[in-house]
């Protein structure tokens, strides 16, 4: 089954074969973890999240047009479940980061490791306390390097509204990143 296609599989799926599914999960459980994780913010939450949209995923499988890209529009129903459930703005999120810290010491030292954590934490609290729709286009542009036009498709928004966030959310980062320093 690894050997398929993602149209393959959900082709495979609408005849009845659930394991088909599985095999598609298996593939994109870590980009649409990835999304739910970055608009969340937490761990456990991401994890509901994702699971929510294979979930809806699965049950929508049957308007997805197997000719085209599964991750894309997986990760559009992500990005879709996590902003319809999320507040508009989680000022008081925890922040779960789950950064290797050998990982850290290894790029240069305790001090190296600890400055890392440091601007990691500042960047996650000031993209949590952005609203959903903006975190949804900084987390699709510069963290799965999408561009302008696949935003658009992705988040069923207008090119020029992705244009609108993507400047706005960079200000408001400036700007919360400048109070942070």
């Amino acid at each position: 089954m690894r050997d398929q296609t993602d149209g393959d599989l959900v082709l495979a799926v609408r005849q009845g074969r659930a394991e088909a599914y599985g095999e598609l999960v298996r593939r994109y459980q870590g980009t649409v973890f990835g999304v739910c994780y970055r608009l969340a913010g937490e761990r456990r939450e991401a994890e509901d999240l994702a699971q929510e949209a294979f979930l809806r995923a699965y049950q929508r499988l049957g308007t997805f047009d197997a000719r085209r890209p599964f991750g894309p529009w997986v990760r559009r129903v992500a990005a879709n479940v996590c902003l319809n459930r999320l507040p508009s703005t989680p000022a008081d999120a925890p922040l779960d980061d789950e950064r290797d810290e050998d990982e850290a010491a290894d790029a240069g030292g305790p001090e190296a490791a600890w400055e890392n954590a440091e601007r990691s934490a500042t960047l996650r609290a000031a993209l949590l306390s952005l609203p959903p729709q903006y975190r949804a286009v900084v987390e699709l542009r510069h963290f799965h390097e999408m561009s302008y036009a696949e935003i658009s498709a992705e988040l069923g928004l207008p090119l020029s509204d992705v244009k609108s966030h993507l400047f706005r959310a960079r200000r408001l980062l400036a700007q919360k990143l400048k109070t942070y320093a």
